[in-house]
């Protein structure tokens, strides 16, 4: 048995086409652009490749794109000031501060100051709260991503079997939030969250019709962990020197899987694609057109 691959690199693109056409609708329709800002603090390489991949797919679907870059030694309060100037910007619906930041800065503080309803990372406790009420504004865009993965390459979610290995806060609370809410497409599973406490994360694994892994860590799930038949989605990003690497050993999962996302080309391309969902869709909201997600 050979898994079906799950690309994100392609059913992004499909988002993206999508989206295009709203942008367009939004602009004659409305006169509306959408607008997103984004802030990138110091000179941190990750963070600039990042950023440059969400210039550039703004200018692809017809967004516009504000790049703020500035000093690693700017003060908190500075940050703070131009947050609040972009809050107030009627031009600009989402704000996003690319992480990390400099450790003299309170991230926490930082991402508090943002406006909720531009918040298109849905960070904020605010946007994190109705998520969990299952009345979300916006969802967040890598959990949001591996949504509309399992959705698209139509993997049954209803009444499924899932586990999730990690707890961040980025991917693994809110994916496991996301999929047992009830009236949702794309949901009503049973979950189950695998974390470094979790004793025998294997006999959990073993269970999981999906299994979701973002341990942050190359390989943590091997061949022996899972069942015939699985579907796998790794949001591993791993760099070894023989190249890029997810969370999962790729090679013979795939074997026992039913599908797999690849790594890279996988959840990667879906978490920048809900980004630009999420400013169209903060633009909709913003003009009083109601979004349905």
């Amino acid at each position: 048995m050979s898994a079906m691959l799950i690309k994100g690199s392609e059913i992004s693109k499909k988002i993206k086409e999508e989206l295009k056409q709203e942008i367009v609708n939004l602009k004659e329709n409305n006169n509306i652009i959408p607008g997103l800002a984004t802030i990138l603090v110091g000179e941190d390489e990750a963070s600039k490749v990042y950023v440059g991949a969400k210039e550039k797919t703004c200018k692809e679907l017809g967004i516009r794109s504000e790049r703020i870059d500035i000093s690693a030694n700017t003060t908190e309060d500075d940050l703070l000031v131009l947050i609040e100037k972009l809050n107030k910007d009627p031009n600009i619906h989402g704000i996003l501060v690319q992480l990390p930041l400099p450790k003299h800065i309170n991230e926490t503080k930082v991402l508090y100051a943002i406006d909720p309803k531009k918040d298109v990372d849905a960070f904020h406790p605010v946007n994190v709260g109705k998520l969990m009420l299952g009345v979300p504004d916006f969802l967040p865009c890598t959990p949001h991503g591996i949504q509309e993965l399992l959705v698209r390459s139509g993997i049954e979610t209803d009444g499924a079997e899932v586990v999730v290995v990690g707890r961040s806060n980025i991917v693994g609370k809110p994916i496991a939030n996301m999929l047992i809410q009830r009236n949702r497409k794309g949901a009503n599973a049973t979950v189950t969250i695998c974390h470094t406490g979790t004793k025998d994360i294997a006999s959990h694994t073993r269970r999981a019709d999906i299994l979701i892994v973002a341990a942050g860590k190359p390989k943590t799930v091997t061949a022996d962990m899972v069942k015939e038949g699985v579907v796998v989605i790794d949001v591993g990003v791993n760099r070894l020197e023989t190249g890029l690497v997810g969370d999962v050993d790729f090679e013979p999962v795939k074997e026992k899987a039913k599908a797999i996302t690849p790594v890279p080309g996988g959840v990667g391309p879906m978490t920048i694609a809900m980004l630009m969902v999420n400013t169209v869709h903060s633009a909709k909201m913003h003009a009083g057109i109601k979004v349905k997600l």
